[in-house]
């Protein structure tokens, strides 16, 4: 089985930019004659606080009102132990493997099995191995996309997680993404790595794609659900709450899992998701003001 990608944090930080270097499997040494010794990430937040895509604004009157939650909801939201996000359309502004789909030159043919996927039409495992066969991308090229296109963190987010953390609840990323792409922005955010649940790609010695680690709960319908419910088990969390906008998210309320399930439609709104969501939010500044 290859090895995956581990990074660490320089310790420089940069004004509005965080700066990161990849620490490369230690038999890799270069790529088509390119160093990978060291490698230089930069995780930058939206510069559009009032980020928005238009589909996320074109809701009916009817969704809209299912966006002021309960007071119960409320109650569960202001004493949840802990905390999990996902992280493309929701973290991040970008689908991270549309993203590297595109960089790779498959990017059309992917985003429309990564629509597919999020609306729950398909298993996520058949979407998931449908869309990386379509582009099969290199360690050199996820390493090249992080370089040139580094992720894009949601506004408000860093505040959100900040405000969380400060109040003593633990925080997740479990993410249908790959953790070779998440890794940054879980540092960035200032959120252990040891706290996130994510696929995993793999590569062979020359740094060539083999595919994905099937093991891992993410890679799979229902793998969020349970990914919930093992670190709730593991930490006896005794209040959980799942923030996201896809089907993948939505199950993760469920018995022994999540107890609320937060619809986030700032990026991506997904109607047949956010008409099963306890409470959707456009802004994460919401979340923040509903705080204690």
């Amino acid at each position: 089985m290859a090895d995956s990608i581990k990074l660490r944090a320089n310790p420089t930080h940069r004004l509005c930019t965080r700066q990161f270097v990849l620490t490369k499997p230690s038999y890799l040494q270069s790529i088509n004659g390119k160093s990978l010794k060291s490698f230089s990430i930069s995780v930058k937040p939206s510069k559009n606080p009032n980020f928005s895509v238009k589909a996320a604004l074109e809701v009916s009157k009817s969704s809209m009102d299912t966006t002021l939650p309960s007071r119960e909801v409320l109650e569960i939201w202001r004493n949840a132990n802990a905390v999990c996000f996902d992280v493309d359309s929701t973290v991040c502004l970008d689908e991270g493997i549309d993203e590297l789909a595109d960089f790779c030159g498959a990017g059309q043919a992917v985003a429309e099995w990564t629509k597919r996927a999020m609306n729950g039409s398909i298993p996520f495992e058949e979407a998931l191995a449908a869309r990386l066969a379509l582009f099969k991308p290199s360690l050199a090229q996820v390493l090249d996309c992080l370089e040139k296109r580094p992720p894009r963190i949601s506004p408000g987010i860093a505040e959100l997680i900040s405000k969380l953390r400060a109040n003593g609840t633990d925080v997740y990323l479990v993410s249908g993404g790959f953790r070779q792409m998440i890794e940054p922005v879980a540092i960035a955010l200032g959120i252990p790595i040891e706290n996130i649940y994510a696929n995993n790609l793999l590569f062979d010695n020359n740094g060539e794609f083999l595919g994905f680690d099937a093991s891992e709960p993410t890679s799979r319908s229902g793998g969020k659900a349970l990914a919930v419910q093992n670190l709730r088990k593991a930490h006896n969390y005794r209040t959980l709450v799942m923030i996201g906008d896809g089907a993948t998210d939505l199950e993760a309320k469920m018995p022994g899992g999540a107890d609320l399930f937060i619809c986030y439609a700032g990026v991506q709104m997904r109607e047949a998701v956010a008409r099963k969501a306890d409470w959707i939010v456009f802004n994460f500044k919401e979340l923040v003001s509903n705080l204690p």
